[in-house]
């Protein structure tokens, strides 16, 4: 009868110690309480990474449930994950939240993440269907840093051959040596400027006045120009018909000469007749030659000589060109 009693009190012992095992297994594995009732969501993403069963889902830090299950989708290409929410919140996750895969810490556990925003209903109820943005990717993120890394090492290398070339073909001996001939002619021709210019101001400031005399003469010069141009203006302004008639007059005599040239070349009136015709021409020079011969007797000899004196004139004296019979009128 003892022995019975102290098998049921060492089973009864055994039985709460197992309960209390299963309690304590069920508080500390993040699992849902059997004591609260939740609902639940369904979670798309393209990645859950590192995400487990039974982890954490916190809502702006708060633990409002747990992941139940994690799904491959039936294309192949995505997960869905199962929450079990906390009825406790059920009326606390609105539509504009953000649901992230985030870690704890550097190497922690990963969880799910509920981030709220502008709090707009309606709020997620049981079944919903839920966007998921993917964790974050430390090894892609590694992979990504190394190509740029690489691409960093490869561009300190063309830096260095780049650094190579300056310095092989800008920064040598010959280079810097022009380069600082260069700079002695700069200098020099600098000098040589500043003294032209000092040259300059002395120049200026010992004929100051006759510069500013100058200056004023042109400025009477012009004045006297604007008020000649003014005279000239009032002028035509004032003579404007006679300046017109004068014009006109100008071009009626310019067509009259061209009308008489016009009839010197066609023969016409005496002087074109004199023109045309060889024999009159020839009269007419030598009547201009007796002219001239008696002329110059007149000068020689005087009026009263030529009249009176019988004797003939001196060897050397000139006797009148005979004119033609057409000239002195004979046929």
């Amino acid at each position: 009868m003892e022995k019975s009693r102290q098998e049921i009190k060492v089973g009864l012992f055994v039985l709460i110690g197992l309960v209390l095992l299963a309690a304590l297994l069920i508080q500390f594995s993040k699992s849902t309480s059997l004591f609260r009732g939740t609902y639940e969501l369904r979670l798309h993403a393209s990645n859950v990474g590192g995400l487990k069963e039974r982890a954490s889902v916190l809502l702006a830090g708060v633990q409002v449930g747990n992941v139940s299950a994690i799904q491959l989708a039936p294309d192949g290409k995505s997960v869905t994950i199962l929450l079990r929410i906390y009825n406790d919140y059920k009326n606390k996750i609105y539509h504009d939240a953000r649901f992230v895969i985030q870690q704890s810490g550097f190497l922690g556990d990963q969880y799910v993440a509920i981030i709220p925003t502008a709090n707009q209903p309606p709020v997620w109820t049981n079944g919903a269907d839920v966007e998921c943005e993917a964790p974050f990717n430390l090894q892609e993120t590694a992979r990504a840093a190394a190509g740029f890394i690489q691409r960093i090492d490869e561009t300190a290398k063309k830096l260095d051959a780049a650094v190579s070339d300056v310095r092989r073909l800008v920064l040598n001996e010959q280079t810097l040596t022009n380069f600082s001939a260069a700079i002695g002619n700069l200098r020099e021709v600098t000098e040589q400027a500043t003294n032209t210019v000092a040259n300059l101001n002395e120049l200026v400031s010992a004929n100051g006045a006759q510069i500013n005399l100058a200056v004023s003469n042109i400025v009477f010069f012009s004045q006297d120009l604007i008020q000649l141009s003014d005279s000239a203006r009032g002028l035509i302004s004032t003579n404007g018909d006679e300046i017109s008639t004068s014009m006109k007059n100008i071009q009626a005599s310019t067509e009259d000469l061209k009308k008489l040239m016009d009839d010197l070349r066609s023969g016409q009136g005496f002087a074109g007749a004199l023109l045309k015709n060889e024999q009159l021409s020839n009269n007419v020079q030598t009547v201009a030659a007796n002219l001239a011969i008696t002329t110059s007797n007149l000068n020689q000899f005087g009026l009263w000589h030529l009249l009176w004196h019988q004797e003939p004139p001196p060897a050397k004296a000139t006797t009148p060109a005979t004119l033609s019979p057409r000239a002195t009128g004979q046929q």
